[in-house]
């Protein structure tokens, strides 16, 4: 019988408490532990959700021996140096994405957790969810024909001031970092891997992209078309395109749950995947999986494709004139 996975969440921001709840919905996981900046905001964030085990510094909680895997929930520019602390603290990692702020430090974080056998996952949710599940199955069915094209957006209008992640080079602001992950990530899970790519953007007065614009091609054939802006309100929607028809995911790709999938005969259809609470729990059952197979990655987000991606990412911040201090280190 597969063994109760004791949690711990570092951070207790809005995505924190995301998993949280997800948490309680995830069969086999326990919530036990959560880690603050300050005795605090981890009390609070304990009293909410019940949690005993309420620390004051991120340490304490790497360092606690009643947790078997910490979610990551910090901003960018802290994930590498918490995945590290953690896993040398000898926990399993679930870190959110944007995984790292560039390539060499997921490297490091990839490198260590493989030296000491831990397992080790990016927090690309979206992939576990059922209905980009069904996407995955119908694309393999060849319903749509071999997939040669992929359109997605994502933008939001954030009211924030300059010194908020979203705007502030320090934390990793941008739309890349922060929303661009989405339509990459997902381009790379229905088309392959990537084999070049070309972006433009438009920087805001920090120094940020707040609007990037990239095409990806694809090893195995075909292209991709993604954008991202915090300037704007688009539809998030991403369209899968083949000889054969295609597969729309509507309203918010990044958390689907409704597909049309419409053929070049003139038949269409729309189907409904509606995914537990926020949708969270699905990648923390993958995460249980794995290590109650004794995993120490997942085939669903394997290392190899979170640096390949972390790459790409580096590629366009290039191409568009973004960088950030854990650049120059």
């Amino acid at each position: 019988m597969d063994k109760v996975i004791r949690w711990g969440i570092l951070g207790t921001g809005q995505i924190a408490r995301a998993m949280a709840f997800a948490l309680q919905e995830a069969a086999g996981a326990k919530l036990v532990a959560v880690a603050s900046r300050s005795g605090a905001g981890a009390e609070k964030f304990g009293r909410e959700f019940g949690i005993k085990r309420c620390h004051g510094s991120y340490q304490a909680l790497a360092d606690d021996a009643d947790v078997d895997v910490i979610y990551i929930a910090t901003p960018h520019a802290l994930h590498a140096a918490n995945a590290l602390m953690c896993l040398n603290g000898g926990k399993h990692v679930l870190c959110e994405k944007a995984f790292t702020m560039n390539r060499r430090e997921a490297a490091e974080v990839v490198a260590l957790a493989r030296q000491k056998r831990l397992f080790l996952m990016e927090a690309m949710w979206s992939r576990f969810l059922p209905a980009i599940g069904e996407a995955r199955r119908i694309i393999d069915s060849g319903e749509i024909g071999k997939v040669t094209q992929i359109q997605s957006d994502f933008g939001f209008v954030p009211q924030v001031p300059p010194e908020h992640r979203l705007l502030n080079p320090e934390l990793g602001g941008g739309a890349l970092l922060d929303i661009g992950i989405y339509p990459l990530s997902l381009s790379a899970f229905f088309l392959g891997p990537v084999e070049s790519v070309q972006a433009i953007a438009e920087l805001g007065p920090t120094g940020v992209d707040e609007q990037t614009a990239f095409s990806l091609r694809h090893q195995g054939g075909g292209v991709s078309s993604c954008v991202c802006s915090i300037r704007a309100h688009t539809p998030i929607e991403m369209t899968i395109s083949g000889p054969l028809g295609y597969i729309r995911i509507h309203n918010r790709f990044f958390q689907a749950q409704t597909l049309t999938i419409a053929t070049a005969d003139g038949n269409a259809r729309t189907v409904e995947f509606p995914h537990i609470g926020s949708g969270y729990a699905y990648e923390a059952v993958e995460v249980m999986r794995c290590l109650n197979a004794g995993l120490i990655e997942s085939p669903l987000m394997p290392h190899a494709e979170t640096l390949a991606l972390m790459g790409i990412l580096d590629t366009i911040r290039a191409q568009i004139g973004v960088s950030y201090g854990a650049d120059k280190v």
